[in-house]
């Protein structure tokens, strides 16, 4: 069985969250920083058939690229090269962070939790990975 990992990538903290081996559900991972990622996602590689990578593509309503796109192109072409045989599938990740401090605020966390960036980052990869998998099983 193999596993897909959702990428919420940030300047400073990238967000991870996984399937579970039938690709089914998703489940918030791990926030890293971005220069302990590639350690962090080897070792998880290492342990667990990972099938897919899931980055969100940060696009503005107005449909173009966010400013921070050059910076995921550049991740990605490192994770391509660090990992040739693991497709890398991008993904619409508007709204992403706000839901994710919607859904964190409605079950009821205190006022530290959901300001904590972290779970923010690990929350908003989730909300892509779900988005991703609702998508493939609508059109498939």
């Amino acid at each position: 069985m193999s596993k897909y990992i959702g990428i919420d990538y940030g300047q400073k903290k990238i967000g991870l969250s996984v399937t579970d081996d039938n690709k089914v559900f998703a489940f918030p991972l791990e926030t890293v920083k971005n220069i302990d990622f590639f350690d962090f996602i080897f070792d998880f590689t290492k342990e667990n058939n990972v099938d897919k990578f899931i980055v969100g593509k940060p696009i503005r309503m107005s449909g173009e690229n966010s400013e921070i796109e050059s910076e995921i192109i550049k991740f990605i072409k490192k994770l391509e090269k660090k990992f040739p045989n693991i497709p890398i599938v991008r993904f619409d990740e508007r709204f992403t962070s706000k839901i994710a401090t919607k859904s964190i605020l409605s079950a009821g966390a205190k006022k530290k939790l959901r300001s904590n960036k972290e779970i923010v980052d690990k929350i908003s990869a989730t909300i892509i990975l779900r988005d991703f998998l609702e998508y493939i099983t609508k059109n498939s």
